[in-house]
């Protein structure tokens, strides 16, 4: 009878444990769910910019498949629709907007937009490097990678002065660059990914 009580309370004992794992699990999961909800998609793609040029085709219409410049004001001029807005916009909003001021005169349109010449994502790199100057790349690039397009800084350069300057909506930003700690891998996340119309200064 004894014997009987002691394995009716270790199965009882085990059935509280499982339902109590079981309910930790949950909240975890749950808990997990939230925090990938609450993380953001910085990857917003290819914005474009003044010089950027784009090619629109018009499904069934050859009139209106045509390259276009963006403009220094930021937009382009398209038929029918006039000045459209694309500075600062990805290919997928610039084509969305495109569509819906052309389905006034083109029911059902189908129209793509692709970026045939990126010239707009320029960096410049003054002072004390081997060859200053404008940069046109064609990839998202970093402060090293600037001063080595550059031909790497001059033996009187002051490696651990170095500034970013930024322009965004009219107000300057400044970012100091350590040279010479990056180079001993320290303080790495100095090393920014330059934004369009970047100046690398090095005194």
């Amino acid at each position: 009878m004894q014997l009987g009580f002691k394995i009716v309370e270790k199965i009882t004992l085990a059935l509280i444990i499982g339902m109590f794992l079981t309910v930790a699990v949950s909240c975890q999961s749950i808990d997990q769910r939230g925090t990938a909800q609450e993380v953001p998609n910085s990857d917003l793609g290819y914005q474009l910019g003044p010089e950027d040029v784009l090619l629109i085709s018009v499904w069934k219409d050859e009139h209106l498949t045509r390259e276009v410049v963006v403009r220094p004001d930021g937009l382009i001029s398209f038929p029918l629709v006039g000045d459209v807005p694309a500075e600062g916009r990805t290919v997928e909003e610039l084509r969305l907007d495109l569509a819906k001021r052309l389905i006034k005169y083109i029911p059902a349109v189908n129209l793509t937009v692709a970026v045939i010449k990126p010239l707009s994502y320029k960096v410049y790199v003054v002072g004390r490097v081997a060859k200053p100057g404008e940069f046109l790349v064609g990839h998202y690039t970093d402060v090293l990678q600037a001063l080595s397009l550059a031909g790497g800084l001059t033996p009187f350069a002051a490696e651990n002065d170095i500034k970013v300057v930024r322009r965004v909506m009219g107000q300057q930003q400044t970012f100091s660059f350590r040279y010479g700690d990056v180079r001993k891998g320290m303080d790495l996340e100095q090393n920014i990914i330059l934004q369009r119309g970047d100046v690398v200064m090095v005194p």
